[in-house]
């Protein structure tokens, strides 16, 4: 069987000759071969050098960066803008929105180590600020761009399942891009009817994008908030957040979609909330040591049905950590095949930068040899 093949196995719910073998090394690439990694750009053509390491390297390719395979458009009331300029401490990109009920912005900086954009500027700090952050993304129009979609899929062949991603819903974008966690956390309790206006107004958008989607041409459809359970606790949750992630795997499962929902945090609580809902699979889930839960606490939250997508912890790709210990972790996750097929060896979350090249190779003849059914 193909990467491919395997893959969309687990999703039916058969069992594959062998587990699936699937990596994000996006961050990984860019930081070794110096490639810019540009917030303010969108990438509307293929990556083909990503895609050929990865077929190279015999790992599996599903998740596009900076890629989207549809457009969004604002209505003449709403301005958006993106700038990018350097500051004393390095490149800073700016996002701001502009709308008859006031203006908001946020900002975010380069860091060279981590190869990645910090938060510089929180955009919204006040109740008023968070009816424009719903006045704006309230309206947003999503219009279909599946001739980016093809090329990819096209390109990756036997190597690939392209999800199709959705970005945030209302509170991911809080928490992620214009509140953080404590501004999010201290609103739902001093403005909380506020908070549950705009969230709800930016949701019943978001719907609209899932609807769509649901008539596009991929098989699984990828959503989240970078959810970690120590900040979306399962209490958190079912107030903010469930009700539009019920509504949104719903609808894709009644278009015959598959959902993968991005858990790359902590996995005990928040786990269980989206087995309950019924998404087909928890993807970047990152196991003890990293995480809070061992391979086998995770099948057992999840239950034998979800696909669990993830397996080797970040901090255990980096040099200074022995091979025998990330071929252990390797090894643990692979164990839990036995409890059920619903599973893909990857990294939680992705191939840190400076991970050691070999152990990329050290995965794949591992899941090759010990992950046969």
């Amino acid at each position: 069987m193909t990467e491919r093949e395997r893959l969309l196995a687990v999703y039916r719910g058969e069992t594959p000759d062998r587990v699936p073998f699937f990596l994000d090394l996006s961050h990984w690439f860019y930081q070794k071969h110096g490639i810019p990694f540009d917030l303010s750009v969108p990438h509307l053509e293929p990556e083909w050098d990503l895609i050929a390491y990865h077929k190279k390297v015999g790992a599996g390719f599903y998740v596009p960066n900076l890629n989207s395979y549809f457009d969004v458009t604002l209505p003449p009331d709403v301005v958006a803008t993106t700038t990018k300029e350097m500051t004393p401490q390095g490149p800073e990109i700016t996002w701001r929105i502009e709308t008859p009920i006031g203006a908001i912005e946020r900002k975010r900086q380069w860091e060279e180590q981590s190869y990645s954009w910090n938060v510089s500027q929180w955009g919204v700090r006040t109740e008023q600020d968070l009816r424009v952050l719903g006045y704006a993304l309230g309206r947003y129009r999503y219009q279909p761009a599946w001739e980016r979609y093809t090329p990819w899929v096209e390109s990756l062949g036997d190597y690939g399942v392209v999800y199709i991603p959705i970005g945030y819903s209302a509170m991911g974008h809080l928490l992620g891009y214009w509140m953080g966690i404590e501004g999010t956390i201290y609103a739902s309790v001093d403005m909380p009817s506020v908070l549950h206006e705009v969230v709800d107004q930016i949701n019943d958008n978001i719907l609209n994008c899932v609807d769509m989607v649901c008539q596009g041409p991929a098989e699984v459809i990828i959503m989240g908030d970078n959810f970690s359970g120590d900040i979306q606790s399962p209490r958190f949750f079912k107030e903010w957040s469930e009700p539009f992630y019920r509504e949104a795997i719903q609808r894709a499962r009644g278009a015959g979609k598959y959902t993968a929902i991005h858990i790359d945090g902590r996995l005990k609580g928040i786990l269980k909330c989206f087995a309950d809902l019924g998404a087909s699979c928890a993807d970047a889930v990152t196991p003890a040591p990293m995480g809070d839960l061992t391979p086998r606490q995770c099948r057992e939250e999840a239950g034998p049905d979800m696909v669990l997508s993830g397996g080797a912890p970040p901090n255990l790709w980096l040099p200074e950590v022995s091979d025998e210990a990330f071929k252990q972790s390797v090894l643990d996750w692979l164990e839990i095949r036995k409890l059920s097929p619903r599973l893909v060896a990857n990294a939680g979350d992705q191939v840190p930068p400076g991970a050691p090249e070999y152990r990329i190779e050290m995965m794949r003849e591992l899941v090759e040899k010990h992950g046969r059914y």
